[in-house]
């Protein structure tokens, strides 16, 4: 195999963990409504105060609607595709402490398989 290929080497990142910020017009439920963005900026301060932040280790990324919002707010974290609906910064702190840091999904967190729009 040529050593450039992209299987022949570890991942830019171990993690990504996406964080829908979706904004619906009409009252339709969405992320947005549940303080997301500010969720999404605490996990990005946390991940950097943690030393986790930077290329072989975690990514925090912004994400359109991804079609969960029944369960809003909503984060995903790949390459593990582990679903989490949250409700303040405590959660999005285990989150990074448990999963991010240590590869522990936090089981409290999950988001039903089932959930969607």
């Amino acid at each position: 195999m040529n050593s450039n290929s992209p299987n022949s080497s570890k991942s830019y990142f171990q993690r990504h963990i996406f964080f829908c910020l979706n904004e619906r017009e009409g009252g339709q439920a969405a992320c947005a409504q549940h303080s997301a963005h500010e969720a999404f900026e605490h996990c990005k301060s946390a991940v950097k105060a943690a030393g986790l932040a930077g290329p072989g280790q975690v990514r925090v990324n912004r994400a359109g609607c991804m079609d969960r919002c029944a369960g809003g707010p909503v984060a995903v974290v790949y390459p593990e595709a582990v679903w989490y609906s949250y409700v303040d910064k405590s959660d999005i702190d285990e989150i990074v402490e448990s999963h991010l840091k240590r590869g522990q999904v936090v089981n409290r967190l999950l988001l039903p398989a089932d959930v969607g729009r």
